[in-house]
C-alpha cells in the first residue's frame, strides 16, 4: 500500500511542475522570443549615392522593390554597362487588380528605356525590356 501514496506524490509533483512551466512560458515567452530575432530577415543593402543624391548599384540583394537603388545596374542593347532608373524599369504601380490587368494588356512585349551613366542624367544607351525575360547583374567581377 505504500506505493499508492508514493505514486500520488509523484503525480502531484508532476502536475505542479507542468503548471509552473506553463506560467513561466506565458509570462516570459514573448521576452524570450525577442532575444532571438528571425534569422531569415536579411537587412536591406546600403548603396552608394551619386552627386545628384540617387542611390546606384545592383538590385540583386534588394529585399523588396522598396529597397532597390534608384539607378539599377544594367547592360544596354550594345553591351554598354550603365544604369536604368528603377521607376522606368518597374513602370507605374497599379492601385487595383483591374488596373493591373489593363496595364498588362497595354504593355508591349518589348519596350526600350534609357541607359544612364552613374550620374543618372547622361544617357549612354538603350535598355530593352522583354516580357518574361530577366537578367541579374552583380557588382562583383566575373571569375
Amino acid at each position: 500500500m505504500w506505493y499508492k501514496s508514493y505514486i500520488g506524490k509523484i503525480i502531484i509533483i508532476g502536475v505542479t511542475l507542468v503548471a509552473c512551466l506553463t506560467v513561466v512560458m506565458l509570462g516570459f515567452g514573448t521576452k524570450i522570443a525577442n532575444i532571438f530575432p528571425n534569422k531569415n530577415q536579411t537587412p536591406a543593402p546600403v548603396y552608394p549615392t551619386n552627386e545628384n543624391g540617387q542611390t546606384y548599384g545592383s538590385a540583386l540583394y534588394a529585399t523588396s522593390p522598396n529597397t532597390e537603388p534608384d539607378l539599377i545596374k544594367a547592360i544596354g542593347v550594345d553591351g554598354t554597362v550603365g544604369y536604368v532608373r528603377s521607376v522606368d524599369l518597374n513602370g507605374p504601380m497599379p492601385k487595383t487588380p483591374e488596373e493591373a490587368l489593363e496595364l498588362q494588356r497595354k504593355t508591349p512585349s518589348v519596350r526600350e528605356i534609357p541607359l544612364y551613366a552613374v550620374d543618372g542624367k547622361t544617357v549612354i544607351g538603350k535598355f530593352k525590356i522583354k516580357n518574361g525575360e530577366t537578367q541579374i547583374f552583380t557588382d562583383q567581377p566575373n571569375n
